[in-house]
C-alpha cells in the first residue's frame, strides 16, 4: 500500500513560519507530481501549491503567493511546503497529494484535485492572532 505522510504542522502566532514535509513509504517521490491542499472547518478543500516531477514548474493559490514555497528534495524523498508570514486564515488541515502523471511530461503540474491518486492523512496548522 502506497503511503504519503505529512509532518511539521503545529501552532504558531501570526507572522510566524512552519515547514511541512510530505514523505512517501514504498515509493520514489521523484516519480510524482505533488500538491498541497488544505481544508478549514466548515469549508471545502482548496489547493495551495503544486510542483512538477522535475521541480521546474510550480503553481500557487493567490492567497499564498509570496508567502509559501513548495519544493522537493529527491535525495530525501520528500516534498516540502515552507509557509512564512502565516495568517489566522491559513489555519486548516493540510494534505499532500501525489499524481504519477504517467502520460504527462516531467514538468506537468496537475490542474485539478481529481488528478491526484494518493493522499496523506493531513497535518493540522493553527495560526493565532
Amino acid at each position: 500500500q502506497v503511503q504519503w505522510v505529512e509532518s511539521g504542522g503545529g501552532s504558531v502566532q501570526a507572522g510566524g513560519s512552519l515547514r511541512l514535509s510530505c514523505a512517501t513509504v514504498g515509493r520514489t517521490v521523484a516519480r510524482y507530481a505533488t500538491g498541497w491542499f488544505r481544508q478549514a472547518p466548515g469549508k471545502e478543500r482548496e489547493p495551495v501549491a503544486a510542483i512538477s516531477r522535475n521541480g521546474l514548474r510550480t503553481q500557487y493559490a493567490e492567497s499564498v503567493k509570496g508567502r509559501f514555497t513548495i519544493s522537493r528534495d529527491h535525495a530525501k524523498n520528500t516534498v516540502y511546503l515552507q509557509m512564512d508570514t502565516l495568517k489566522p486564515e491559513d489555519t486548516a488541515v493540510y494534505y499532500c497529494a501525489a499524481d504519477p502523471a504517467s502520460h504527462q511530461s516531467n514538468d506537468y503540474v496537475p490542474s485539478s484535485s481529481d488528478e491526484y491518486d494518493y493522499w496523506g492523512q493531513g497535518t493540522q496548522v493553527t495560526v493565532s492572532s
